[in-house]
C-alpha cells in the first residue's frame, strides 16, 4: 500500500503547490493591480503581459513553468526510486502526479477553484517528465504563435497534441498512462474554450507587448 499512499500524498502536494497563483501575486506586488480584474481576467503569462508588462510576464512564466517541473521531477527522480514502483505502475503514477499538478493550476484552491489555462505549467510538467517532449511542444507553440499572432492557437494545438507526442516518444507506454496524458492535454484545450469561441467569431486578441484593457 505504501506506493499508493505516497503517490496520493505527492498528488495532493502537487495540487496545492501548483495552485499557487504566481501571476496574481507578481502583478499585485510589481504593478499594484489585480490581474483578475484587468485584461482577460486570467492569471497566466499572456494576461500578465497585458496587465503588468514583459518583466512581470517573464517571471510569471518562469514560476508557473518551474512549479510544474519541480513537482513531477521530485516524484519521478526521488519518490519513485525510493518506493521501488515497477513498470507499468510507475508510468501511471507519474501521469497521475502530472495531472494533479495541472489541475492545481487550472482549478486553484486559493482562487475558489479558478486559475490559469495551463500552458506554462503544462510545459513545465513535460520538462519534468521527459524534456525532449517539452522542447517539441515549445517549438510547435512558438511556430504557431509566430505565424498566426494568436497565443491561443499555439496553446490549443500544442495541448491537443500531447497524447500524440507522448505516444510517439514512448510507444510502449501503458494505455491508462496514455489516457491520463490525453486528459491532461485536452483539459488545457477545455480551459481555452472561451478563446476557441472568440477565434470562431474573429474577436480573439492578437499577441501584443503593450498593456491592454481587453
Amino acid at each position: 500500500m505504501m506506493p499508493y499512499i505516497a503517490t496520493i500524498a505527492v498528488m495532493a502536494a502537487s495540487y496545492f503547490i501548483c495552485g499557487i497563483p504566481f501571476g496574481k501575486i507578481l502583478v499585485q506586488a510589481m504593478s499594484h493591480k489585480d490581474i483578475q480584474k484587468e485584461g482577460s481576467g486570467n492569471i497566466g503569462t499572456t494576461n500578465a503581459l497585458r496587465v503588468g508588462g514583459p518583466k512581470v510576464a517573464a517571471l510569471t512564466l518562469a514560476f508557473d513553468l518551474l512549479k510544474g517541473m519541480v513537482c513531477v521531477m521530485v516524484y519521478r527522480d526521488l519518490v519513485l526510486p525510493a518506493l521501488g514502483v515497477e513498470t507499468p505502475l510507475d508510468a501511471v503514477f507519474t501521469a497521475l502526479v502530472a495531472l494533479a499538478a495541472l489541475y492545481g493550476h487550472i482549478f486553484s484552491p486559493y482562487l475558489k477553484f479558478h486559475g490559469g489555462k495551463g500552458i506554462a505549467t503544462g510545459v513545465g510538467i513535460l520538462f519534468g517528465f521527459f524534456w525532449p517532449l517539452a522542447v517539441v511542444h515549445l517549438a510547435i507553440f512558438i511556430v504557431l504563435v509566430a505565424i498566426t499572432k494568436y497565443v491561443s492557437v499555439g496553446s490549443i494545438v500544442t495541448a491537443a497534441l500531447v497524447p500524440v507526442t507522448v505516444y510517439i516518444a514512448m510507444p510502449g507506454i501503458p494505455v491508462p498512462a496514455l489516457a491520463l496524458w490525453a486528459l491532461l492535454g485536452w483539459t488545457v484545450v477545455w480551459a481555452h474554450r472561451a478563446n476557441i469561441d472568440r477565434l470562431r467569431k474573429g474577436t480573439e486578441s492578437k499577441l501584443s507587448f503593450g498593456s491592454s484593457k481587453r
